[in-house]
């Protein structure tokens, strides 16, 4: 498969995967369109009280069924009892903010945002969720929705988990959530696609798919935002890999508003990767996987932590 077309398919995802067991594809009406989710339900879950429901979100230019296999989350959801829905982007893409008129759901304007909340809403019908601790994370395109979604609909998303992606630009300059959300930031510094200095995202053909902030300052306004500590408490962890060629940094702003936290893992040397991940391109495409820490573990970890009060 030649590269352009591959990254197209497989960007921060696998090209082809089955949905795996308790796992079962829903569609729902939103507006005009018909909107699939796939729902993951541990073969155990728990009757006497509600749970929490992850939100994962593909790449551009994946699909739902490969981020459940890359992403480990339906295992996690397994062990501890919670459910996981993986939504499917119209055309493998997500309106997150950028306007950029070469990803098609942007160009389509499609309603992602309504999409979301009426998947919560269906979920809700057949399960007890737990209206506070409901969570989004994803990787890529997914990871610049889940900023936008977290600050869009900040009144019903407790926490996210950017992956390799940034608060999209111009969608910064609207940027004003509702309510406080805890935010994970996970970003690698040599990430070839989604610049850790911001910037235009950029494939590896030159194609240009519109462009984020900083990461340091994505993290200013979330700490802003949420009133959290202005300094923040760093921390390096361990090097469990040391023939990765990355390390991980993390930095701390605690203390916001409804107990909120703003969390960076700033993975240096990390690539577009989700850490602990697949190699689903040549290194000299998407860069390093980081080996150090295991990112579906480490996200539910934060999630877990931070409801909403």
């Amino acid at each position: 498969m030649p590269i352009a077309r591959a990254v197209l398919c497989l960007i921060a995802t696998l090209c082809v995967a089955e949905a795996g067991n308790g796992t079962v594809a829903r569609t729902i009406e939103v507006g005009n369109l018909s909107r699939t989710y796939y729902l993951h339900v541990p073969p155990i879950l728990p009757t006497d009280k509600a749970v929490a429901l992850v939100l994962v979100f593909h790449g551009g230019g994946g699909k739902s069924a490969s981020t459940e296999r890359a992403s480990n989350f339906s295992e996690l959801a397994d062990r501890d009892g919670f459910l996981v829905a993986y939504p499917e982007g119209l055309d493998k893409s997500w309106n997150d903010g950028r306007d950029a008129k070469t990803i098609a759901a942007q160009r389509n304007n499609v309603d992602d945002l309504a999409f979301v909340a009426a998947l919560i809403d269906d979920i809700a019908k057949d399960h007890e969720v737990d209206a506070k601790r409901v969570y989004a994370t994803g990787i890529s395109n997914g990871a610049v929705f889940s900023h936008y979604l977290g600050a869009s609909l900040s009144s019903r998303i407790a926490a996210i988990a950017p992956v390799a992606g940034g608060l999209a630009k111009p969608f910064d300059e609207k940027f004003k959530p509702e309510k406080p959300v805890s935010v994970l930031i996970l970003q690698g510094t040599e990430d070839p696609l989604v610049p850790y200095q911001g910037g235009a995202i950029t494939l590896p053909w030159g194609a240009t798919r519109g462009a984020i902030v900083a990461t340091d300052e994505a993290i200013k306004k979330w700490v802003e935002h949420n009133n959290c500590q202005r300094e923040a408490v760093t921390e390096d962890l361990v090097d469990k890999d040391p023939k990765d060629g990355c390390r991980v940094k993390r930095f701390t702003h605690s203390k916001g508003r409804d107990g909120t936290e703003v969390v960076l893992f700033r993975i240096e040397g990390g690539g577009h990767t989700w850490p602990d991940g697949l190699p689903y391109l040549p290194e000299r495409v998407i860069g390093k996987v980081c080996r150090d820490i295991d990112g579906a573990e480490v996200i539910w970890a934060f999630f877990r932590a931070h409801p909403k009060p």
